[in-house]
């Protein structure tokens, strides 16, 4: 099995050197073994499990849903069904955080709109904010 250092781990995956010892200090990642000179080494299991929390975080999943999913992955003991409901969760998470922003942004639109922009020192944003 080739094995490869951390920089290569980083270059191959996306991800920084930094966020790959920290998904190991909390368990996402294996400890990996070290060479003799005291580098970490890893293998094409480490490069795909990588690039599955990258992906994973690049699409939302907290690091515990990454855990869950990962440890139905590692037992298993998962169904495409099992698999599915947890997505279908986070979706409906997204729509949730995307409702709340749409509705931020109108407030911040119809509180813009309250302001001519002048040299004026009253701004109705700031007494908006007061409000």
């Amino acid at each position: 099995m080739p094995q490869i250092t951390i920089g290569k781990l980083s270059e191959k995956t996306g991800c920084h050197i930094e966020t790959i010892r920290y998904y190991e200090r909390i368990g996402l990642l294996r400890k990996p073994p070290r060479s003799t000179g005291g580098h970490r080494l890893y293998g094409d299991a480490d490069i795909r499990q990588l690039t599955f929390v990258r992906r994973s975080r690049e699409l939302g999943f907290t690091l515990e849903v990454v855990r869950n999913l990962l440890s139905h992955i590692d037992g298993g003991d998962h169904t495409c069904a099992e698999i599915k409901a947890i997505a279908l969760d986070h979706l409906t998470e997204v729509r949730r955080k995307l409702a709340e922003l749409k509705r931020l942004e109108r407030g911040l639109k119809d509180m813009i709109a309250t302001c001519e922009g002048g040299d004026a020192t009253d701004c109705p944003i700031l007494e908006e904010l007061y409000a």
